[in-house]
């Protein structure tokens, strides 16, 4: 069963261009925060990383396709997924909604870095997904 996430965002004036439209790159920034607002229930990236004596949980690969534009007073809640765990890396599929109406869907293929022979590698997933799928901290 995959784990979920949902948050919601207000778009703001900030976030789009002189068009009005949300600039890209903040689709990624969002991506992003959901899944850094997910580890939260674990203490943080930080903590997370210190439970499993690893550097970083990093992005390998980024994705996303754009469905209809975003503008100024949207409400936007963003659907996060942990997917397809395999023995380093693991998949998060994000779909981003107005009401609705899918606004854009992504996907991003972290690892878990650790310190190994003097340089960062990726290392096995296998305790990040027991730690996640154990009762969140409260």
């Amino acid at each position: 069963m995959p784990l979920t996430f949902q948050h919601h965002h207000q778009v703001v004036f900030g976030d789009c261009d002189p068009a009005g439209l949300v600039d890209y790159p903040n689709i990624y920034r969002w991506m992003d925060g959901r899944f850094q607002r997910f580890l939260h229930r674990y203490g943080g990236h930080g903590a997370v990383c210190d439970a499993l004596n690893a550097v970083g949980l990093g992005m390998t690969e980024t994705q996303a396709r754009y469905r209809r534009p975003l503008r100024d007073s949207d409400a936007l809640t963003i659907r996060m997924e942990i997917t397809d765990w395999a023995a380093k890396s693991y998949r998060l599929s994000h779909r981003g909604y107005v009401g609705e109406d899918l606004a854009f869907e992504g996907i991003e293929g972290p690892a878990l870095f650790e310190m190994r022979e003097g340089r960062i590698r990726a290392g096995q997933v296998a305790p990040l997904k027991t730690l996640l799928e154990s009762p969140p901290e409260t």
